[in-house]
């Protein structure tokens, strides 16, 4: 089993829309994070509800709309990511999402621990990177993400989802 595994989700051709992926690969070029795989996912597909059913702890980085100022950073860490995904303000993704964690919950492989970590894009146009706004909040994204998988890498974190 992965002990981690971090998604990035995004289209990286319309600019903020892909700052889940440029997150994800942050996350991967500035800290040391044993034990976890990191998958750039993005637009979803199906295919990654194995890669999702292997590991223990699940980080999902995405452009989300959080009715906030651009850039700002949101962590919904279990319970809060599942009402998060069923609730109005919503993923870019959040249909096909939705979808993958309902698949893996049904199966009974969702990962013991989860969270969702939505960036608040500013611009959604063409574009080959993100806006300087949402480029500056990838590091609060990334540090929120590593504080995340080394909390569940100690023993006796709580799961999340019981």
């Amino acid at each position: 089993m992965t002990k981690s595994l971090v998604l990035g989700v995004g289209n990286i051709l319309l600019a903020d829309e892909g700052a889940g992926v440029h997150a994800m690969r942050y996350l991967e070029e500035h800290y040391d994070l044993p034990d976890t795989t990191f998958i750039d996912a993005g637009t979803l597909s199906f295919t990654l509800a194995a890669d999702i059913a292997a590991a223990d702890n699940l980080v999902v980085f995405d452009a989300a709309q959080l009715d906030v100022e651009p850039g700002a950073v949101k962590v919904f860490e279990g319970p809060d990511m599942d009402e998060f995904l069923t609730s109005g303000r919503r993923s870019v993704h959040e249909v096909g999402f939705s979808d993958l964690m309902d698949i893996a919950r049904l199966e009974d492989v969702l990962p013991q621990k989860y969270a969702l970590i939505g960036i608040q894009p500013e611009l959604l146009g063409w574009g080959e990177a993100p806006s300087e706004t949402v480029r500056r909040a990838l590091p609060r994204a990334a540090a929120n993400a590593a504080a995340l998988i080394f909390r569940w890498a100690k023993p006796g974190s709580q799961a999340v989802n019981q």
